[in-house]
């Protein structure tokens, strides 16, 4: 996956009449210009009309884009790709498998199962004020790209004046009268070399990566709507469990507070359990902190202000996890990531704007032409009037202006190369990220399980110890031991839970978010904003 500057005098085989370098002037000699006679017009015409056939049809110079080829041997994770992940017996267990070749859908979102999700996700759509940004500066540059298509087509200027004059001669003394004129003067700029049809085509390809800069605002914002409901449901989960643990250390507080009333416990075993008590309730604050701004978020997603009503809460219970998950082949995720589209479109720019230096080394031919009328009388303008008319064509050749043009050119062809490099640098960093959601999605899969085996013992220990404990079998240091560890398992399992549903949506992301897959399609969805 390399570009370069191909040579640009081999780029455009139509282009035969004109070097790089120049006209060809040598030939010409005071002793080959000739007094043109009837046969000589006629032979000069013969020559003449094909070539200004030749260089109205024009050519364009520079390299004619074309996508980078991708690596043969890209691909996603180290000998191959997963088939499935490991499963277990709890709430987002669920074994995932990983469909090589299908097809990302264009609601990818619904795959949770979860129509709040849903509706949250197409009022962020609807109602973010950065894809309307997206929306409008997409816009922008297509009406840049149309107001640029007008250079290639002649000018046409029309003029008028009015104006009341005094002459005197000897003869006839003052003479006072009116004067009114009209005239169009039309004015063409011949495109011989491309230089204009290239830098319509490099702002065709700056419109392109706006288009895809919307695309990717559209990723960015329905990932973002499906990572916050799923933290909001991990906090909420989380503050749950605390709550729960909460209650349990209280049941045992109270035990030991009876323990102790009726002589049979000690009283620093009641201000442990008070110090456990008192450090697990203010583990609560920041979980309700962090809860709280993740609404804000949320709200803000959808085009709120922080202080709105989202309506919409969210449970993992709420969520399903997707069971199959699509895996683009190589070759279809540089088409599909809006990001390595929208590196493709500044490539493409780039390869323009090397035309456009080029062709501005070479002559500008240009046709003019003015029809004009005046008359004394203004009903009579067009009538009676005197007309003058003119036709002219010209040539400019740059001939020096100390190596400007050259440099330009070099540095066109720069910008090119390091437009290449870019775009090199993030079809790897896509790559990388799909391959970082794979492996996260496994190793999640694999934290669950464990957590959940850590969970479960840990929840029989203590339950165990509860007993043992108020049989007087065993000391209070066995149980707040029990109660600590029970803590940190039923906590982590949450958090191993979430990790599976926010590495899903990242996965979905890293693939490109099926945005080709949209109804109504991303053309109509930017139509309809104007």
């Amino acid at each position: 996956m390399h570009a370069r500057v191909a040579d640009p005098v081999r780029l455009c085989p139509s282009c035969r009449l004109v070097s790089l370098t120049g006209v060809n002037l040598s030939g010409m000699s005071s002793s080959s210009v000739r007094p043109l006679r009837p046969s000589g017009l006629r032979r000069v015409a013969a020559i003449a009309v094909p070539a200004l056939g030749l260089l109205l049809a024009g050519c364009s110079v520079g390299p004619d884009f074309a996508r980078p080829a991708l690596d043969a041997d890209a691909g996603y994770v180290q000998g191959g790709n997963p088939k499935s992940t490991a499963s277990a017996s709890t709430m987002g267990g669920t074994a995932q498998a990983f469909v090589s070749g299908q097809d990302v859908p264009g609601r990818w979102w619904e795959m949770y199962g979860s129509k709040k999700l849903s509706r949250l996700v197409e009022t962020a759509m609807a109602a973010s004020p950065d894809v309307a940004a997206a929306q409008a500066t997409l816009r922008q540059a297509q009406e840049n790209t149309l107001a640029a298509g007008g250079a290639l087509l002649p000018a046409v200027d029309g003029s008028t004046n009015a104006s009341r004059q005094q002459t005197q001669s000897n003869s006839s003394g003052k003479s006072i009268y009116n004067l009114f004129s009209a005239g169009v003067s039309v004015t063409y700029a011949l495109d011989v070399f491309g230089g204009t049809r290239r830098s319509i085509e490099s702002l065709e390809a700056q419109a392109e990566f706006q288009r895809y800069q919307l695309e990717a605002t559209y990723l960015a914002l329905t990932a973002n709507v499906v990572t916050a409901a799923v933290q909001e449901a991990s906090l909420r989960e989380q503050i749950s469990a605390t709550n729960e643990i909460l209650r349990s250390q209280q049941d045992a507080l109270n035990l030991l507070e009876e323990q102790v009333r009726l002589g049979a416990g000690a009283r620093a075993d009641v201000l442990s359990q008070q110090s456990t008590l008192a450090q697990t309730r203010a583990t609560l604050p920041p979980l309700e902190k962090a809860l709280a701004q993740q609404r804000n978020q949320l709200a803000v997603l959808i085009g709120r202000f922080p202080n709105a009503e989202i309506g919409a809460s969210f449970r993992l219970s709420d969520l399903k996890l997707p069971r199959r998950l699509p895996l683009s082949v190589p070759s279809q995720l540089v088409a599909q990531r809006p990001d390595v589209r929208a590196a493709e479109a500044t490539l493409h720019a780039a390869s323009a704007e090397v035309g456009v230096a080029i062709a501005n080394q070479l002559p500008q031919f240009s046709i003019t032409a003015d029809l004009g009328a005046s008359s004394q009388k203004l009903n009579k303008l067009l009538t009676d009037s005197g007309g003058v008319w003119s036709i002219g064509a010209g040539l400019t050749q740059p001939i020096f202006d100390g190596g400007t043009l050259f440099h330009r050119r070099k540095a066109a062809e720069a910008a090119y190369e390091a437009a290449a490099a870019q775009y090199r640098s993030t079809v790897l960093s896509a790559f990388q990220e799909v391959a970082d959601a794979i492996r996260a999605l496994q190793s999640d899969a694999d934290a669950l399980r464990a957590s959940l085996a850590a969970h479960d013992a840990a929840a029989a220990s203590l339950e165990l110890t509860r007993e043992q404990f108020q049989a007087g079998a065993v000391a209070y240091l066995n149980l707040l031991t029990a109660q600590q560890t029970y803590q940190s398992a039923r906590l982590n399992l949450v958090s191993a839970q979430a990790a599976r549903f926010a590495d899903t949506a990242a996965l979905f992301q890293a693939l490109g978010g099926g945005w080709w897959n949209r109804v109504p399609p991303p053309e109509q969805t930017v139509a309809a904003a104007r």
